[in-house]
């Protein structure tokens, strides 16, 4: 089977040719349909061999749907057949938060290391692939591979981290969005979808902006000096309820500091090294700040089924697998609008 590899600490990705796996204990095959493609990815590939610890080879790729073709001895066949998304953080299985279903916030996480499909696993740019449980499969109905996809993470992403605001995004409130991509897109969709707020997008050119109003933005402001200023002016002085920060450098964490009102809130989302300074003055009274991760399988069943209702539906560009690299460079230069997403 094809594969789309990262092979060496500095190369690229590669396109290699493996044979397919076998499932083992309780472990179910998949024939891929779709996986998306996440700066999360690019990220990985960017760090120096002091920091990198997904381990090598590593089939990428952690936004995974297929069909459950192959159950081993000791697993669950009730899926056999469906198409299935792949919930992605894994933890220990067994601590208070993985037993609530909140493995993105496992307690052992950090002393366990990177365990997610393509991020410490093999992921999904293959035309199979492995997952060590059914537990972890959300069936997908009719609902279309490429529109799932996304879902698995920009949307169970954006859910996650915006959630907990819902109540206080009521009408005649602001949500900003800084970063208007994969994730920031998805968030864009769902405050829509699921409140009354009033939501300004930031990014940098007019093609993302206008992916930002295609996903239902209220408003887009440009990423620059005067971001801050445009924001207060949209919100009547008041600043944004919500700022969802998706990049995270430096000068998006001082722009969502600088947007948010008294008793806001910041969620910081992106995996950029900005540092915000917190403390007295810094913040304005009454903020808080948040740094979630990915999201539970209770959102992710809930966000499929938001699609699944057609009330939220990810912009995509499809690829077939064998222009994986090619996407990867795309995605670099900043000429993905949504989310790529790789057909096998």
């Amino acid at each position: 089977m094809l594969a789309l590899r990262y092979l060496s600490i500095g190369a690229g990705p590669e396109l290699v040719d493996l044979a397919i796996p076998n499932p083992r204990g309780t472990q179910v095959l998949l024939r891929v349909t779709a996986a998306g493609v996440c700066h999360s990815d690019s990220f990985v590939m960017s760090r120096p061999a002091s920091e990198y610890i997904w381990g090598l080879p590593l089939t990428l790729g952690h936004e995974g749907v297929g069909v459950v073709v192959e159950v081993a001895d000791a697993g669950d066949s009730a899926l056999l057949g469906e198409s299935v998304a792949v919930f992605g953080p894994r933890g220990c299985g067994v601590c208070p938060q993985c037993a609530a279903g909140r493995e993105n916030t496992c307690l052992h996480g950090p002393t366990l290391g990177p365990r997610s499909p393509g991020l410490g696993s093999d992921g999904f740019m293959a035309e199979y692939a492995i997952v060590e449980h059914a537990r972890y499969l959300v069936p997908i109905g009719q609902l279309a591979a490429a529109t799932a996809a996304p879902l698995t993470d920009a949307g169970l992403t954006a859910l996650h981290a915006i959630r907990p605001s819902f109540s206080a995004l009521v009408d005649g409130t602001h949500a900003v969005v800084i970063g208007a991509g994969g994730v920031g897109g998805m968030a864009i969709q769902l405050l829509r979808a699921c409140t009354s707020t009033t939501v300004i997008a930031v990014d940098i050119g007019a093609e993302k902006l206008d992916g930002a109003r295609r996903n239902g933005a209220h408003h887009v402001v440009e990423a620059g000096d005067s971001a801050a200023a445009q924001i207060r002016e949209l919100t009547d002085g008041l600043g944004a309820s919500l700022v969802a920060d998706i990049v995270a450098m430096d000068s998006t964490l001082r722009l969502a500091a600088d947007s948010v009102a008294p008793g806001g809130d910041i969620a910081v989302v992106g995996v950029a090294s900005g540092r915000l300074t917190v403390g007295w003055g810094a913040l304005p009274s009454g903020a808080s700040l948040r740094f979630p991760r990915w999201g539970t399988i209770g959102e992710l069943r809930e966000v499929i089924a938001l699609a699944q209702a057609r009330r939220i539906s990810p912009l995509v560009e499809t690829y077939s697998l064998t222009e994986g690299v090619q996407v990867y460079q795309r995605l670099e230069a900043g000429e993905i609008t949504g989310r790529a997403v790789l057909i096998p």
